[in-house]
């Protein structure tokens, strides 16, 4: 590939595959000590980007703002664990050549056996730790990075909520007036327009008379009938939840060969 001016032009830019699919950003930046270009980088990949993978700058290509690697999302994503520090080791650097030159096909070999003979750096050369903005070999400046925490949501399934109605049998007493007929006797006095009537019949004698009575009985029956329509809805509860996560930061120090100061320090203490 053709390399860019400095460490500057791939720290966030979006890293993706062949197939454009985001592998994530791109963080650190390491340049080989004898040659000062670029040959690795850091992709933060996982939840919140909180993980780092290294991958090869070798065959990638820029396609706007996007640094597309000749690896799959996947090989990136599984590549070595290797601690993100200053300087990448000979053991570290063996192990990112043999894994990602398994997929390099016929070049595997020249790929590993030219890699392992580089010192790649990021603290150790001043010029590049920090993402040098001048390069590695003009003036001393550099750039301070520091991780910010980005936090965001995703709706995820917490459950479910089933509406469904059954029967229940209960007991219900219910007063209700009813009437009945009693017997009474009721006397009237001989007039004489029911004398006739009285006198009707032996003077003396016994005699029966049979009255019906009526009563009234209660009777039960039901009858379904609508009271309410009931429906299942959701709305919507906005809380507060702390989320916490580690973010990391660049500190500058200035050795003089007798003394390391740290000039944020020493700026506090004004």
């Amino acid at each position: 590939m053709t390399y860019a001016q400095g460490p500057e032009a791939y720290v966030g830019k979006t890293a993706v595959d062949p197939q454009g699919d985001k592998i994530g950003s791109v963080g650190e930046v390491y340049v080989n000590d004898e040659s000062g270009q670029p040959d690795w980088i850091t992709v933060n990949t996982g939840l919140f980007g909180m993980k780092e993978n290294f991958a090869p700058l070798r065959g990638s290509t820029f396609d706007g703002d996007n640094l597309v690697l000749p690896f799959d999302k996947s090989v990136v994503k599984d590549a070595p664990d290797v601690p993100d520090s200053s300087h990448l080791d000979p053991d570290e650097q063996q192990s990112l050549y043999s894994y990602y030159g398994q997929y390099l096909g016929g070049a595997a070999g020249t790929y590993a056996e030219t890699g392992t003979n580089n010192e790649y750096a990021r603290g150790n050369t001043r010029g590049a730790h920090g993402y040098d903005t001048s390069g590695p070999t003009t003036d001393e400046a550099m750039t301070r990075s520091e991780e910010h925490l980005n936090v965001g949501t995703q709706q995820v399934e917490a459950g479910r909520a089933r509406l469904r109605k059954y029967v229940v049998t209960e007991q219900q007493t219910v007063s209700v007036p009813v009437s009945h007929e009693e017997v009474r006797i009721e006397r009237e006095p001989i007039t004489d327009a029911s004398r006739g009537d009285a006198v009707d019949g032996p003077a003396i004698s016994e005699e029966e008379h049979e009255v019906v009575l009526h009563a009234e009985q209660p009777v039960i029956s039901t009858e379904a009938v609508p009271v309410e329509r009931v429906k299942i809805g959701t709305e919507t509860v906005t809380e507060n939840q702390n989320v916490s996560g580690e973010v990391r930061k660049e500190q500058v120090e200035v050795e003089d060969g007798t003394t390391t100061v740290d000039p944020d320090a020493r700026t506090q203490n004004r």
